[in-house]
């Protein structure tokens, strides 16, 4: 390993050709991520960021590490001028450049030092602290709301695809016993029609 300013050095470099993308349908995996993103470039990492208080069919947020600047670039750009769908869902994908606060691997930053403490309810930021955790939540109780709603919908529009999958697999079918049995044949004969072999 090298100096800790080296490695943090790297690490911006990652954070820089990093795209963080948000609002992806749980029913999204790591191999749909890669072939959607394919087409910018080179995906050469996917970490899905887990959210321990959300339930798990609740939308996913990803960190996609491309193989340069630029096709991060791209991905961001694209998605902001238009809407980026994933497998199908009515969801569409919102991409920002990675930032440095979200990677739970990032080293230490060469001469910084953290420090935390308790407040005091006499201290002046306790009160700012406390309106802070109430619209907290209140915003997790709204987002939740709207969380199952999507999913509902989610779900009815999966249900509806795989319905149209079938009746369409069904009329595949029909079709296709009607040529390998000869009705289309006879058919074409008796209205005097002209059917070609393939």
């Amino acid at each position: 390993m090298g100096t800790p300013e080296a490695e943090y050095a790297a690490f911006e470099e990652k954070v820089k050709r990093t795209v963080y993308l948000d609002n992806i349908s749980p029913q999204v995996t790591d191999i749909v991520v890669r072939t959607a993103l394919s087409q910018f470039g080179t995906v050469k990492n996917v970490q899905f960021i887990p959210d321990y208080f959300k339930s798990r069919n609740t939308a996913q947020c990803a960190l996609v590490e491309m193989e340069n600047p630029k096709q991060a670039d791209a991905i961001v750009s694209e998605i902001a001028q238009f809407p980026f769908m994933m497998a199908g869902m009515p969801r569409p994908v919102r991409a920002c450049p990675a930032k440095v606060e979200m990677f739970d691997d990032r080293p230490a930053k060469p001469g910084r030092n953290i420090s935390c403490r308790w407040l005091e309810p006499n201290d002046p930021d306790f009160e700012v602290a406390q309106k802070l955790k109430r619209l907290t939540k209140k915003h997790a109780a709204e987002a939740s709301s709207l969380l199952k709603q999507q999913l509902q919908e989610e779900e009815n529009l999966a249900k509806q695809q795989n319905e149209a999958l079938k009746a369409n697999y069904k009329k595949y079918e029909m079709i296709d016993s009607v040529i390998a049995d000869g009705t289309a044949r006879h058919l074409a004969k008796r209205y005097k029609m002209r059917i070609a072999d393939d």
